[in-house]
This record gives C-alpha cells, sequence and structure tokens, in this order.
C-alpha cells in the first residue's frame, strides 16, 4: 500500500483557534474538491442535525431541540460534503482498474473515486468486480450461507446504520443462527458499555443535552473534541462565558479545548481577538496516566474532606448521597489512602500540587459532568477508567441530578443506538425470549465473537465468512498484516457500503459489494418515502429525514438490502414480514416498540418531536439497575492501566494512535490536519524533542515503527517522518489507521476487548 502522504509536506505550528476561518476555507475547499461548489450542497447543509432535517452521518452528538441556524460542524460538513460528492465509481471504474493496482492506493485515493452504483462480485480470474443483477447477487448470497455452519459466519455493524436497518440485520442474523455481531462499539467504547453497568448501572451516560446549561464545572479526560464532537464546543463555549471552571487532561494539547472562535457568530469571526479561551486548566497527562491523575484528585478530595471534619465545617464528601445509594465506599477510601503521592506524581506525569488544585476546584463545584472519550477506553485497564472516573463523581454525589454525571463521548452517528436495539455479541443484552415469540424462531442462546475475537477467528479459520454493513473493518482493526493475510481464506466475503474502501478489495472464495443510499438521500419504497432514526452519544433518539435524489438509480437502502438477503437465506424460518417492513419503515419501528418498550414507547410518534426522546436511563435519576441496587464505588487494582507491556526499557516508547482534523475514523478526506499544522502528509510520528535528542533522531528523518510486544509476531510501518511535538517524554504519537498495524491482537480491554491503541509499545528503527 502505498503511503498516505503528497509531494508537498509542510508542518507548521497552528496559532489559529478551532473553528474561525480555518473552518470556513476548508470547506469551501473541499466543496470545490467534490465538484459542489456551485452546487446545492450549502442549502442541504442547512438541513442537518435540523428536527425536519437528517442526522449527521459522522459523529453522535446530540441534535437540539431548538438548533442553530448552521447546526453542523466542521467535520461534519466535510462528511456531508464527501458523502454527496458529484463523483461515481461505477462499473467503468471498476473495469479499469484490477484489484491488485487498488491494493496500492491509500484510504483517501480509494473514497476519492466516489459514490458505489451497481452491485459487483469479484472475478478471480480477471482480478476485478464485475456487474451483476441484485436478484443474481441475493441469490447467491442467500446459497453460500445456507452452505455453512452459522456459528462461523459474522454480521458486523459499523455505527452508521440506522436503528431500523440494525434491528432488522440483527433479527437476521439471529433467525439465521448466529450470534456473532460484533460493531464497532467493540473497538471504542465497549469499555464504556462494560464498566459503566458495574459502576452505576447504566450501559451509557447519564448527561443530557441541557445538563449542560446547569453544570458549574466540566471534567475532560482523553477526548480531542475540535475533532471528535465539534458541536460540543458550543455549549463549553456557552460554560466558560458564564465562568465555568473547564479541566482537561490529555497527552497532547489539542486546538479544540484551548481556543474557538465560534463560525456562527459574526462578532467573534470579524474580531481580532483569539477567541474563547475554552481550558481554565490543561494538564498534559502521561499516555496511561488516567487511573492515577483521577487516584491523585480523590486523594485530595478526601484530604479536605478529613480538615472539614476536624473543624466541624460542611462535609467536602456528600456523605448523604454516599450512606443512601452506594456501596464500597468503604474499601475506595482505604485505597486512596493507602496509595503514596510519589507513585500517583510518577504515573500520572502530573505534580501533586496541581491535582490538589484540581479538587479544591471540585470540592466548590455542585453539578460536575465528567466527560472522556477514547483516551480512556483504549488502554488494558480501559474497564478500570471508566470505574474510576465514577468513583470521582460518586464522592460528591455527581450523578443523578442536573448539570451533572458522567459523559461518555461516543463516536459514530447510530453506534449506541445500534446496541439498543439488538447489535450485541451478549445474548444476556438482549431480549431473546421476546424474538422467539414474537417472530416464531429459536434464537441462538450462546455468546457470539466480538470484534477480536472475529479477527481470532479470521487467523485461526474458525470464521469462514463476513457480512458488513457499512464500516471499513480491515483498517479499523489491529493486527492488520496478519487479520489481511488470513482475510483471504473466506468462503464468502460480503460488503454493504456507498463508497469504495480498503476492506472491499481483501476478496474471499466468493465477494460481493454491494451499494446503498445514504441516509441523506430520499429513500422511496411501496408505502411512499421513508425516514429513519438515530440514538444520539446522549441517548436521545431522532428522525432522520432523507433530503437528496440518490446518488444512483440502481441503489438500494440498507433496510431493504438487508431483507433481500434475509428472504434468500432464511425464508420460511420465522414470521417476519420483511417485505411489509421494507415497504413500511414505521412497522419497523412498531417492532421495536414491541421488543425495547421501556425505551421506544410511541416511537412512531415521539422520534419526530423537534428533540427526539429521551431512553429511560434509570441511573439519571438515582435508580441504580445493579446486583445489590446500589451506584458502586470500585477502587482499581493498580495505579497501571497497561500492565501488559514495558515500557521502561530506554528503546521504547508507548505509542498514542490519534485522528486528524481532516479524517472519520477510517474515512480520510485529505492531507491537513489543521489544527496540529501537519500538512501533505499523514505519515508521521509526533515525538518528544527530548526523546529525539536522546535517540539521536533529528526533526524531518524518516523512520520506521516497529511493535516492542516481543511476542515473534513482526509488526513494522516504514516511512514515517520525524515531527516535534508537545507530548510527554516517553510518549509518541501518529495517525489511526496507519499504524494499526503495529497493535498486537491481544494488546485489549482485559474485559471489554477494546483494543489499547491509546498505549502500544514500539521502537524505532533507522
Amino acid at each position: 500500500m502505498n503511503p498516505a502522504t503528497t509531494n508537498n509536506v509542510e508542518i507548521r505550528k497552528y496559532k489559529h483557534p478551532t473553528g474561525g476561518w480555518g473552518s470556513l476555507k476548508s470547506l469551501i475547499r473541499k466543496a470545490r474538491g467534490e465538484g459542489l461548489l456551485m452546487s446545492g450542497i450549502w442549502s442541504t447543509l442547512l438541513k442537518q442535525n435540523k428536527p425536519d432535517g437528517y442526522m449527521c452521518v459522522s459523529c453522535s452528538w446530540a441534535k437540539p431541540a431548538e438548533p442553530r441556524p448552521f447546526e453542523f460542524c466542521e467535520n461534519g460538513a466535510k462528511a456531508t460534503i464527501w458523502d454527496q460528492t458529484k463523483r461515481r465509481c461505477g462499473p467503468e471504474f471498476f473495469a479499469a482498474h484490477p484489484v491488485k493496482e487498488l491494493l496500492d492506493w491509500p484510504d483517501h485515493d480509494l473514497e476519492k473515486q466516489g459514490r458505489l452504483l451497481e452491485p459487483m462480485r469479484y472475478n478471480e480470474v480477471t482480478d476485478k468486480y464485475e456487474r451483476v443483477p441484485w436478484e443474481t447477487a441475493f441469490s447467491d448470497i442467500g446459497a453460500q450461507l445456507r452452505k455453512l455452519d452459522p456459528k462461523s459466519v459474522v454480521f458486523y455493524t459499523s455505527g452508521r446504520a440506522s436503528l431500523e436497518a440494525s434491528f432488522m440485520y440483527q433479527l437476521f442474523a439471529r433467525i439465521y443462527g448466529s450470534g456473532n455481531l460484533p460493531d464497532s462499539s467493540n473497538m471504542c467504547h465497549e469499555s464504556t458499555s462494560v464498566g459503566l453497568p458495574e459502576s452505576i448501572g447504566s450501559p451509557v451516560g447519564t448527561v443530557q443535552l441541557e445538563d449542560f446549561s446547569h453544570c458549574d464545572l466540566m471534567f475532560f479526560f482523553g477526548h480531542n473534541t475540535g475533532v471528535s464532537a465539534p458541536r460540543l464546543l458550543h455549549p463549553i463555549e456557552e460554560a466558560r462565558q458564564r465562568g465555568i471552571p473547564v479541566i482537561t487532561f490529555n497527552p497532547l494539547p489539542e486546538r479544540g479545548l484551548k481556543r474557538f472562535k465560534n463560525p456562527q457568530s459574526p462578532v467573534e469571526m470579524l474580531s481580532p481577538g483569539a477567541g474563547t479561551k475554552m481550558c481554565s486548566d490543561f494538564f498534559q497527562i502521561r499516555s496511561g496516566g488516567d487511573i492515577a491523575a483521577m487516584t491523585g484528585i480523590a486523594k485530595a478530595v478526601l484530604a479536605l474532606d478529613d480538615a472539614t471534619k476536624k473543624v466541624g465545617a460542611p462535609r467536602v464528601l456528600d456523605t448523604a448521597f454516599i450512606e443512601e445509594h452506594t456501596d464500597g465506599f468503604g474499601a475506595f477510601e482505604a485505597y486512596l489512602r493507602r496509595t503514596p503521592w510519589e507513585k500517583i506524581e510518577s504515573r500520572s506525569g502530573i505534580a501533586r500540587a496541581d491535582l490538589e488544585h484540581v479538587a479544591e476546584v471540585y470540592s466548590k463545584a455542585s453539578a460536575v459532568i465528567g466527560n472522556y472519550g477514547m483516551g480512556l477506553t483504549q488502554h488494558r485497564h480501559g474497564t478500570e477508567n471508566v470505574h474510576m472516573l465514577c468513583n470521582l463523581l460518586l464522592m460528591r454525589g455527581n450523578i443523578g441530578k442536573p448539570g451533572a454525571g458522567v459523559s461518555p463521548l461516543r463516536g459514530h452517528s447510530n453506534v449506541q443506538g445500534q446496541r439498543t436495539v439488538g447489535i450485541s455479541e451478549k445474548p444476556e443484552l438482549v431480549p431473546l425470549d421476546k424474538f422467539a415469540a414474537f417472530y416464531k424462531f429459536e434464537p441462538p442462546r450462546e455468546k457470539g465473537r466480538d470484534t477480536v475475537e472475529t479477527c481470532e477467528g479470521i487467523i485461526d479459520g474458525s470464521v469462514k465468512a463476513f457480512i458488513g454493513l457499512g464500516g471499513n473493518f480491515v483498517r479499523a482493526v489491529p493486527e492488520t498484516g496478519l487479520v489481511e493475510e488470513a482475510w483471504r481464506h473466506l468462503r464468502l466475503h460480503v460488503q454493504i457500503a456507498t463508497k469504495l474502501n480498503r476492506s472491499h478489495l481483501i476478496p474471499g472464495a466468493v465477494t460481493y459489494l454491494l451499494p446503498c443510499l445514504s441516509r441523506i438521500e430520499k429513500d422511496l419504497q411501496k408505502a411512499g418515502e421513508q425516514h429513519v432514526s438515530m440514538e444520539d452519544s446522549t441517548a436521545c433518539t431522532h428522525g432522520s429525514f432523507g433530503y437528496r435524489p440518490p446518488a444512483g438509480p440502481n441503489l438500494l437502502s440498507e433496510p431493504r438490502i438487508v431483507a433481500e438477503l434475509a428472504k434468500a437465506t432464511v425464508e420460511g424460518k420465522s414470521s417476519v414480514p420483511w417485505d411489509e417492513w421494507v415497504a413500511d419503515y414505521s412497522r419497523v419501528r412498531d417492532e421495536i416498540e414491541r421488543c425495547y418498550p421501556d425505551h421506544f414507547e410511541d416511537f412512531n410518534k415521539r422520534f419526530l418531536v423537534p428533540g427526539g426522546f429521551h431512553r429511560d436511563i434509570k441511573a439519571s435519576k438515582r435508580v441504580w439497575q445493579t446486583p445489590n441496587k446500589k451506584a458502586n464505588f470500585k477502587p482499581p487494582t493498580m495505579l497501571e492501566t497497561d500492565p501488559d507491556i514495558d515500557v521502561s526499557r530506554s528503546d521504547v516508547l508507548t505509542l498514542i494512535t490519534i485522528r486528524s482534523n481532516d479524517q472519520f475514523n477510517t474515512t480520510i478526506y485529505g492531507y491537513r490536519d489543521r489544527l496540529r499544522g501537519i500538512n501533505g502528509t499523514r505519515m508521521v510520528v509526533l515525538m518528544n524533542e527530548d526523546d529525539i535528542r536522546r535517540m539521536g533522531l533529528h526533526e524531518g528523518q524518516m523512520i520506521s515503527l516497529e511493535s516492542a510486544a516481543d511476542d515473534g509476531v513482526p509488526r513494522r510501518v516504514s516511512g514515517l517522518r520525524v515531527t516535534t511535538y508537545s507530548i510527554p517524554r516517553g510518549d509518541c504519537a501518529g495517525y489511526y489507521p496507519e499504524l494499526n498495524p503495529l497493535i498486537p491482537l491481544w494488546h485489549r480491554a482485559e474485559k471489554a476487548h477494546v483494543p489499547a491503541a491509546k498505549s502500544v509499545p514500539v521502537r524505532i528503527a533507522i
């Protein structure tokens, strides 16, 4: 694969705020590049995240009931422009390019070819994809599936598919006999889905959009808000303008939580100032130092409480809340008292005085939101990171009241909602008895494969077929080299997609590429124009209304493709009326409500209401759905978040994989990471200047990174440019997915199996 770089590399520190004129210039450049500068794309963007419009196809941040005139961010607009490009990737393209050639193309260049138009089957003889009729594709895929053991077949879902498509897809898989339903959350926030239920009895966060207007302190741990959820910058800016402290812990000083200039405010845009200062305090934490930092804050809070007890002042701890609502505080208190400050400072990289300052600020706040991203979840002890943040919030009763709570900032636009409607490899999370009774089939009851277990099965040959509802699985997963090599031994490989990506170019014995509508496009079925729904990061469900004409006349919707595959594979094995559901998606929503009545009461009425409707999250009401009916303090086993790796040697660095502000997950919009000042390339390794000097390197030197896992598996990425950056000594950073080949499959969260992509042991090779 050719490196993701250009001939015009320029690296220069970016000194401007997030947003501002830089965002506007970036969107104009993207629109011009996709042939949309003088098109109707700008009126389309006015519909983005509006009550009568479509949900953004990238991040999952909340869609307000009373939107701003421009309710989209730079990255969300890029996603729409990229999705609605005028470029087309039809049969003529595939006739001109064999797969062997395309395998050398970088990710950006593949997707740049535009929208897929026709169903295609890979021909091994010609090494090309060739057009086939839809009927032929469905019939052959169904025939191939019927030959296989269902337990050897994986049904993967990216975070983009709607609630309707996801519900139908998981039913299809279960009727077929497979419980292998991994999704993209296995690679990012599964540590949340495992950790939060153990702490507070909810698999999702407790914060709603309105809470940001009522909080008096925000924490941010391990989240690059300016890239991953830029619309969240608006409530942060509003909070800062109210004088609310925002305290951030991150290994890299990302621009989004440093300075912001609101592109929707003419006054701000025309003012000469640097924009709003988004952080009251920023602490540059070592990779994996979050448990230590939160331990230090909690230890200092406990000391403040000790001091108040001595003088008879009001307590710092919310003792009434702890007594009534929690369990395990005694063990947690003992952990804090016995953990020495020296170890806390050493592991976190933050001075005791700084952590005591944070505790002082926290002790004076009455409504605190704890926001976090994959900087907490993508570690060996990622689940304990989640526990520790909950511990910190529980100390002062900051869960289950207005303006307070735990706020996991999810990634893709419906990744959380898919889990809500049955996309899960864990049978205990799915209403299997209802499925059996309602649809007259017996679903498999054993645990299915998650994403990492799917990779293991592909490598050892026990997985025989892979059906992908969106996504770029091969690029997204760790251990890329072994996975790609073994992928070619699959008996069946099917991808449902809007654009070409590398996963489509690794064929099995039988391989199909099925093009689908985008949610931005009108979806006409027998009952008329159809709409779909998504759940955002705050557990609020919204409608999404297609607005643009389809990219091509032969595209089918995701629900239609799922239904046709099911009819070709499991016809007569259940009572599911596939054709009726596809004709009218409101019938699918009725079935979702029937299977999940607590979350989807009056689904078809409420999802059309501006602002949508919230799931019934009991923890937000201080009802704890844990085995002991309490919120649980859970002390960590150690300060170290990644005990399976040894980075104590002088030649080993800890790699943090990061995203550019010119990408969303594996989708690469371009080579301008404006907010970090890196233009023209993605092949960089960001290093502390002391490490560069200590290792005898120099700025701009081309090197390779090798895995330092020492497990006998060679892992190497070459052609990386040494780049000086503000990052803790001993840490380095580089882009996802280019550096995924360096992550061992076994280096993952202990309970959640999330790849530990924020703490990868590597060596420099010259």
